[in-house]
Parts: C-alpha cells; sequence; structure tokens
C-alpha cells in the first residue's frame, strides 16, 4: 500500500482522510509536522490526534509520518520519554527530516535544563542536532546546540569544539527570528540565557 494513501478519520470531525492530505476540509491538520500544530491544540483535541495516530500506528507501525505525528502530540503532553521513542522510530524509517532529529533532541532534555542533564543524554542530543543540521542547516538548530554548549559545557567548564559562541554565531548565520527563539525556549521549558540574546 501506498504510504500517503493510509487511510484514517480526522481527528477533529471523524471524516475518512488520508495521511497525504495536508489538512482536512474541516481545517484541522491530518498529520502533524511541527510543534505549533499541536502547541495551542486544548487537551481533549490532542488526545483524539494521539488515539487516531496509535490506531494507525497499530497497523502501519513503520510509518514516519504517524510517528512523528503521536510523536508531537506526546512531545506537547510532556510524555518525553514516549516522544523519544516515536520521534526514534520516525527516524528508523526516514532518516532525511531535520525536524524529527531536531524533536528527538528536544525530547531527550525532558524538559530539563541542559546543565541537569547526563552526559550520555547531551552526547545524544549533540548527535542528533549534527544529524538535522547536516541536512538542513537552519538557525534554529545551532540555536538550540548553542545552548546546549553554553547551559552544559561552558557551565561545567567542559571544553567543546565549537564552543556556544561559534555555534550561536552559526545559528545566525544561518537566520534565526525571535520568534524561533521563544518558541524553542517554550518548547524546551526553560529560560533562554542572557549569553544567547
Amino acid at each position: 500500500m501506498d504510504v500517503q494513501n493510509i487511510e484514517l478519520e480526522c481527528p477533529g470531525c471523524g471524516r475518512p482522510v488520508t495521511i497525504g492530505q495536508k489538512e482536512c476540509s474541516c481545517g484541522r491538520p491530518i498529520v502533524i509536522s511541527t510543534f505549533s500544530s499541536v502547541s495551542q491544540m486544548p487537551l481533549p483535541e490532542l488526545n483524539k490526534y494521539a488515539k487516531t495516530y496509535q490506531r494507525a500506528l497499530t497497523e502501519h507501525p513503520d510509518n514516519p509520518e504517524l510517528n512523528s505525528s503521536v510523536g508531537m502530540c506526546y512531545l506537547k503532553l510532556k510524555m518525553y520519554d514516549k516522544a523519544f521513542e516515536a520521534f526514534e522510530k520516525a527516524i528508523e524509517d526516514n532518516f532525511d527530516n531535520p525536524e524529527t532529529y531536531f524533536y528527538a533532541a528536544i525530547s531527550l532534555l525532558a524538559g530539563q535544563k541542559a546543565f541537569l542533564t547526563p552526559r550520555p543524554k547531551i552526547d545524544k542530543i549533540e548527535e542528533l542536532l549534527n544529524a538535522a543540521t547536516m541536512i538542513e542547516p537552519r538557525g534554529v538548530f545551532y540555536l538550540f546546540w548553542s545552548y546546549i554548549k553554553q547551559d552544559y559545557f561552558k557551565r561545567k567548564f567542559l571544553r567543546t569544539s565549537p564552543d556556544y559562541v561559534q555555534m550561536l554565531s552559526q545559528a545566525q548565520d544561518c537566520g534565526y527570528s525571535e520568534v524561533d527563539r521563544t518558541n524553542l525556549f517554550s518548547l524546551l521549558g526553560v529560560e533562554c540565557p542572557s549569553a544567547l540574546l
């Protein structure tokens, strides 16, 4: 079966749709590709989306769009371990989507400051951000990486290359907006360090 023709019900209105459609005729997204799609979603609606994706994943467990979409729902619900598992599964089945690596890295922080995160998780976050920037060098990816370098490495007096200043410069070269920064730190659940302003 063509993966774009996987049928499901619109989580909003219940109409039959396929994941190849961007949105239902009711105006709601079918597949969630960015966190902004769920950031303002009320809890009952978010639960409908998560359940719809979970049902579809029982028949199509290797579908990266479904795994990434349910990962976004889990991330919004602050179910970080489940979010990471879903993003990791999405990466296994489609390793050329930089957003998936980015959101997987965010879920590994689990709403904590980088400073409080164990080193193996920091190493994995850096690995994921490296993969994301190799696919598409975006300013917000480098900004997140700069935060990791500043809050973990600099605050623990650990050497790292490039350091957070160089990574922040890379973020600026690739371009990011104030909205990107606000959304990133809102998603991380931590305050943006003054060193990154």
